[in-house]
């Protein structure tokens, strides 16, 4: 099984619609001790990727005009690098960014080891603008498991890949309920976030979901 430019546009999309459909819920575990903006942030993002993608059944939209899967990838993490609303524009452009990395600019399919080392490509950037760990309640909670159990999944399929990542982003984002946030406006608060998640943990892991979500599309198409 390999994934072409328009299967990518449908996994993307998909990405798009599981953020879409949580902005509140985003907002919501935000304000609880952050500023309260990355579901405001994380809904900007998915208008961006849904115009770059195209869904003409659900925005109207067509799709733009990149033509390798490279290039879709690299252009939407420009754009979101230049969406405001603190820090989730640059971190989630490096992210994607860092999908784009590992590929060759004329690719037009990727198979399950290229799609692997796109994920830890994306772990590898970002740590390129963070210092965040695994255990400091960020997003990193979720790419980080996310990453190392795509690389395990790798000689085993795309659907393998995905679906390894996906449960892995889950179970990291799950994770952060239990630890104490050491970036951001939140560790100001110390032991008090224990017992809220990590919001861009679980945009996160959102994101593996969407991607996981867009491959059960493509079996159905």
């Amino acid at each position: 099984m390999l994934l072409d430019l328009s299967a990518w546009r449908i996994l993307l999309q998909a990405v798009a619609d599981a953020w879409a459909e949580n902005v509140e819920r985003f907002s919501e575990i935000d304000s609880a001790y952050g500023d309260g903006d990355h579901g405001v942030t994380m809904g900007k993002i998915a208008r961006l990727i849904s115009r770059e993608v195209g869904s003409p059944g659900a925005t109207g939209e067509t799709p733009g005009d990149a033509t390798t899967i490279k290039q879709v990838l690299r252009r939407i993490g420009n754009g979101v690098m230049a969406i405001g609303g603190g820090s989730a524009g640059p971190l989630y452009g490096t992210l994607f960014l860092g999908l784009a990395a590992p590929l060759d600019p004329g690719a037009q399919a990727t198979d399950a080891a290229t799609l692997a080392a796109m994920i830890v490509g994306a772990r590898a950037e970002l740590s390129t603008i963070t210092k965040a760990r695994v255990g400091d309640k960020t997003m990193v909670d979720a790419l980080a498991p996310a990453a190392e159990a795509a690389w395990e999944a790798r000689g085993d399929g795309i659907v393998a890949v995905l679906g390894a990542a996906a449960q892995a982003a889950a179970e990291g984002a799950d994770a952060t309920a239990n630890m104490i946030a050491r970036f951001g406006r939140a560790r100001s608060y110390g032991e008090q976030t224990v017992g809220t998640p990590d919001a861009g943990a679980l945009s996160t892991s959102l994101l593996f979901k969407g991607l996981n979500d867009g491959l059960a599309k493509l079996g159905r198409a």
